[in-house]
């Protein structure tokens, strides 16, 4: 099969290699070259894939099986037309449309399907952003309805934060959508993320839900598993298959949820293999989440996912900008016992963007709190220079 890849970071990077490994073609696009998925590719195209004719172009060219969309700032839209000439996109149009934009995918779990969200409001001028704070009241969060990784998430607390706010979220936003979402703040215990698995001719699968903790808007560890009772986990299950079901298709979805005193909320979904999944490449499951991913839009049928280990993920973030990043730190990491590692190939650096991740991983029985600090230690071993 003949997979074209729209976005080529290092979760298409690791999705590449799944591929590859079962004897698959990918076609890697992406804004700039040398993309870490590029690197690992049968073959690469360099567009802008906000612009809809160049999109349209190498569809044409290609002739792929599937479509794959890796980040957001693609034209969407564009997909429905693709289903129709034979093409499957993954998991679905309507999946990768919703998604994309975080409008479509709040309204689809809150209004339609009537799950737990956190109050919010939409804005599209910093004087609507005002009126929307004042409906959600503070503290709260915003966020751009397109972005990834966290960029332009930012938390109001007071009346002077909310200019600020929208500034950051405007220059985080990507595609060409200046609105923004703003949230009350859940006053949550924990968040997670739960990789639920949509198949086409088999039951939809659950992994173990993921722990995570974020600065910036961005996660910096993971864990797996999450501590979580069994109500809420049944509550997050029953929410996350509603939603993948209503958005059709088959393939890896990253559902988010804060859970509270109050029970489970839901918070976001990618339609795609999840940051905070990365800890699965610790070995923790049966299958990591990038082949399940594959596996599921390829019709493979998956009898079942297990937990095989606990384990944890913490990043490697760069300090400076550089063209040319290089590393040090690796022999020390690397004579770590149950640690590994991995680092993208981002051909350039800048302070805080993310350049690897520390993996680690012990028995079930081992406190997960032990491994996630193990995993952080790790992690400020690699230290990345200009």
């Amino acid at each position: 099969m003949k997979i074209l890849l729209l976005g080529s970071g290092e979760l298409g990077k690791e999705f590449v290699i799944a591929a590859q490994r079962i004897g698959q073609t990918v076609i890697a696009v992406d804004s700039y070259e040398n993309a870490p998925a590029m690197q690992v590719a049968h073959g690469f195209e360099v567009i802008n894939m906000l612009d809809g004719d160049a999109l349209d172009r190498i569809v044409a060219n290609h002739n792929p099986d599937f479509i794959v969309p890796e980040i957001e700032a693609i034209r969407t839209e564009r997909f429905y037309n693709y289903e129709k000439q034979g093409i499957t996109v993954v998991p679905s149009a309507k999946a990768a449309n919703f998604t994309m934009n975080r409008k479509a995918i709040r309204d689809l779990a809150s209004k339609e399907l009537g799950l737990k969200t956190a109050n919010y409001r939409y804005a599209t001028t910093a004087e609507e952003l005002q009126k929307g704070v004042e409906a959600v009241g503070m503290p709260c969060v915003v966020k751009p309805l397109m972005s990834s990784s966290g960029k332009g998430q930012s938390t109001i607390k007071t009346e002077a934060d909310i200019q600020k706010a929208w500034n950051y979220a405007v220059e985080g936003s990507r595609g060409d959508v200046v609105e923004v979402i703003v949230e009350a703040f859940v006053k949550f215990n924990s968040e997670i993320t739960l990789l639920t698995v949509t198949q086409n001719n088999n039951p939809t699968l659950f992994c173990a839900p993921i722990g995570h903790r974020q600065e910036r808007g961005d996660y910096q560890e993971s864990w797996q598993p999450a501590r979580i009772s069994d109500k809420d986990l049944y509550e997050a299950q029953d929410m996350a298959e509603k939603v993948t079901e209503a958005l059709g298709g088959a393939g890896l979805f990253g559902v988010e949820f804060f859970l509270a005193d109050d029970g489970v909320y839901f918070s976001e979904l990618s339609p795609r293999p999840h940051d905070t999944g990365m800890v699965t490449l610790a070995g923790t499951q049966n299958f990591n989440e990038f082949e399940l991913h594959l596996r599921a839009i390829l019709s493979l049928p998956i009898y079942e996912i297990t937990l095989e280990k606990a384990g944890a993920s913490a990043v490697i973030l760069a300090a400076e900008n550089s063209n040319n990043p290089s590393f040090s730190g690796i022999e020390k990491i690397a004579s770590l016992p149950k640690t590994d590692f991995r680092l993208f190939g981002k051909p350039t650096s800048r302070p805080y963007r993310r350049m690897g991740v520390a993996l680690t991983y012990d028995s079930l029985k081992t406190p997960i709190e032990e491994i996630v600090e193990r995993a952080k230690k790790a992690a400020d071993l690699i230290s990345v220079h200009s």
